[in-house]
């Protein structure tokens, strides 16, 4: 069981999240292996979130879930390795939907 406790302004938010683990009873492997989970989750998965609306997606059938994740997955590194346009994640998108010539230029930098 983790109680967290989250304080904004003068609001006080606490909240409870119970977790079932093979780990031995030692509250620092816990504690380790809970924030890793959650630096996934705010780095990655965050970032597929914004960029590709991912959390909205209606892809349900089939293989489609899987490969359209593998291709986002893709895309955010490709997007990541492109360093010569200093905008966001989604921005780089953007362009590369409106100008062939970016969308090049985004492909060829994973080289």
């Amino acid at each position: 069981m983790v109680v967290s406790e989250r304080r904004l302004w003068n609001k006080t938010t606490t909240e409870v999240r119970f977790y079932l683990s093979s780990l031995a009873s030692n509250a620092e492997n816990i504690a380790q292996a809970i924030r890793s989970h959650w630096g996934i989750e705010n780095s990655l998965h965050w970032t597929l979130d914004v960029t590709f609306s991912e959390d909205n997606s209606r892809i349900r059938k089939e293989h489609s879930p899987e490969n359209f994740a593998l291709l986002r997955r893709l895309a955010v590194n490709l997007l990541k390795q492109e360093k010569e346009f200093k905008g966001s994640l989604k921005m780089k998108r953007y362009l590369a939907g409106m100008n062939n010539n970016y969308l090049v230029q985004i492909l060829v930098s994973a080289r």
